[in-house]
């Protein structure tokens, strides 16, 4: 689709008839043709068995490696499938040869669990953590990355969307960065694929990590790693099995010569080939008309949840994106959510546990978190305007 056709999407959205979903950032509703590929191929491995319905399928299993490289502009052999973005970053982090006394730049809107990985790092392999400052709109600064590199800086590893909130870091000027003090540049893309282009030849990152579950409206339990062929030979993963080398004697192996170093052989198949369509979908409808939706509906919800008494809207960023953060003066997060569930509007909330640099620096106990997707509407958001007045 050229043209973003909404009665269409929403046809294939079934759950938009009964309820507003705007926990996209959380997990988006899966449109029929995710579902129906997921679904067939259980059918098979139910009906001939599952080693003999993964061959019958070879063709949708493989389509997930050239499927998200035209996502994200990158070549096939630099696609893994991993089962989550979690266990991706971890696969391509940890295996990067850490020196005590290696420093590691970051911001305070990273991830929890990548942060909780890099202090296990630190405690166990004695690198330094050191954060890139934020300029005045609270995204990071990149005039502020060349004076804290050391000789001893090796990596710069960041969040492109923060899940607390609306803030798009500037992925490409950090990855310019990067390119020009030659430090391995990792991007968290978990939030941003799927709601808008990321092209990691524009970005400049080498490696970059994503799930199936949010804006890109595949099953859960897949995700996804891009390891450019810059730097896959300077990290040896830290697992391997049959899938990830080769046994090439009885004392020796050799790695995949590509991204498939950081697979594991068993893996969900039909969830590998939901993520496939998942992919092809997004492309079908174009990345850019999805961010055009996504931005429409999103300066529309922030625009009216800014003018209500009481509410206070907290994203950062000079363009943030389809994920709104606020809070109301009387009602907590959690049961802003209760609130809305019970009028079956899905929306989530952010705790401090959940982003505990970012939250205690601004002293925000919780977050209200709605996140729009393009096969939402304007009178959904008005709707849900409507509700949080009455709070």
């Amino acid at each position: 689709m050229s043209i973003l056709d909404i009665t269409a999407l929403r046809a294939d959205t079934p759950a938009c008839h009964n309820i507003i979903h705007f926990n996209n950032a959380g997990a988006s509703l899966m449109p029929a043709p995710v579902y129906e590929a997921v679904l067939s191929h259980l059918a098979l491995e139910q009906e001939i068995g599952g080693y003999e319905a993964a061959a019958h399928a070879q063709d949708k299993f493989d389509s997930l490696y050239t499927n998200l490289a035209g996502l994200l502009n990158a070549a096939p052999s630099e696609i893994a499938f991993i089962e989550n973005a979690s266990r991706a970053w971890h696969m391509a982090v940890y295996g990067i040869d850490f020196k005590p006394g290696d420093r590691v730049l970051t911001h305070i809107s990273e991830y929890a669990s990548n942060y909780l990985a890099l202090l296990q790092l630190k405690k166990n392999k004695g690198i330094e953590i050191d954060f890139i400052p934020s300029d005045s709109t609270g995204q990071i600064d990149v005039d502020a990355i060349t004076p804290l590199i050391t000789p001893r800086t090796k990596l710069i590893a960041v969040t492109h969307v923060p899940s607390q909130g609306g803030l798009v870091n500037p992925a490409a000027e950090i990855g310019q960065a990067a390119k020009t003090h030659n430090l391995i540049y990792v991007l968290d893309a978990c939030q941003s694929v799927g709601q808008m282009p990321v092209d990691v030849q524009s970005i400049g990152c080498d490696i970059l990590m994503g799930t199936g579950r949010k804006f890109l409206r595949g099953p859960r339990g897949t995700g996804f790693l891009y390891v450019s062929r810059r730097v896959l030979e300077q990290i040896e993963p830290p697992f391997i099995d049959l899938q990830a080398a080769n046994w090439t004697a009885d004392h020796d192996y050799t790695l995949q010569p590509n991204a498939r170093r950081f697979e594991t052989w068993e893996r969900h198949i039909a969830g590998q080939i939901g993520l496939a369509r998942a992919a092809e979908y997004a492309l079908g409808i174009g990345l850019g008309t999805i961010k055009l939706q996504i931005d429409q509906l999103s300066q529309l919800m922030r625009a009216e949840l800014a003018a209500l008494n009481g509410v206070k809207v907290h994203d950062l960023g000079s363009n943030p994106c389809g994920i709104i953060t606020f809070t109301h003066n009387k009602i907590a997060a959690t049961d802003i959510v209760k609130t809305m569930n019970h009028h079956h509007i899905n929306i989530s909330s952010v705790q401090l546990k959940n982003a505990r640099l970012d939250l205690d620096m601004r002293n925000i106990p919780a977050l209200a978190r709605a996140s729009v997707h393009y096969y939402n509407t304007e009178d959904e958001v008005r709707q849900f305007i409507d509700i949080v007045k009455k709070l």
